[in-house]
């Protein structure tokens, strides 16, 4: 666990209960980066991305309902598509939601595998979770994709490589498209509706500006 671990017991709980499955998912996103690698937000979902499936099998939907009933939880099915599933799970005082996620794309690197209580999990590098940061600024505009991709470069992370690993997962993809999404991304709007001050907006305007020159000097780099 990360020594910034911001996953509640109840996330914790879940993964227990769900760990084992077959076939065997991974813990991405926020969850992954809030327990395992930076610990800088907390998060309400639990994203589990069953990799090399097209689709959830009627099976795996069983397998994760009856782990959740054998552990006492009450749960109820949101959503429900041929490769996506979203539950909200509760114990009778604190929730969450858990998106159960078949993704065809293979990983770039190989998952983690930690251990909590005694059972073996699955987790996504903070590479594997950066690349996938990348791809999606450019399909949604939401701050916590802002502040995980500021946070991972900050903390390490190679964006050049990410770069291009972004375009290996996804073919409609380039930096220059993620350059104009960075520079029209509408921060301010964004977070003065999540209740956040200005200094707060300043943060926030000031990580885009950098990310979008980073991206930029890496798609263009100057001569000599």
């Amino acid at each position: 666990m990360s020594r910034r671990d911001r996953l509640t017991t109840l996330q914790k709980r879940v993964l227990v209960a769900l760990a084992g499955m077959e076939p065997p998912w991974t813990l991405t996103g926020g969850a992954a980066l809030a327990g395992f690698h930076l610990g800088h937000r907390e998060t309400r979902d639990l994203d589990l991305f069953f990799r090399g499936h097209h689709e959830l099998s009627p099976e795996m939907l069983r397998q994760a309902e009856r782990r959740l009933d054998d552990a006492a939880f009450h749960h109820e099915r949101l959503e429900l598509g041929p490769a996506f599933a979203r539950y909200r799970v509760d114990d009778g005082g604190d929730v969450v939601v858990v998106d159960l996620v078949a993704e065809p794309v293979a990983s770039v690197e190989a998952p983690a595998q930690v251990e909590i209580d005694g059972r073996e999990l699955a987790i996504d590098s903070a590479h594997e979770i950066l690349t996938n940061k990348l791809n999606t600024l450019i399909s949604r505009a939401e701050l916590r994709d802002l502040l995980d991709a500021h946070e991972l470069v900050a903390a390490g992370g190679d964006l050049g490589r990410a770069l291009e690993d972004a375009a290996r997962k996804d073919r409609g993809f380039s930096p220059l498209v993620l350059a104009e999404c960075l520079a029209t991304f509408p921060v301010a709007p964004l977070a003065r509706r999540a209740g956040l001050d200005e200094a707060q907006v300043e943060a926030y305007t000031r990580w885009r500006t950098e990310l979008a020159k980073a991206v930029a000097r890496l798609a263009f780099p100057e001569p000599g």
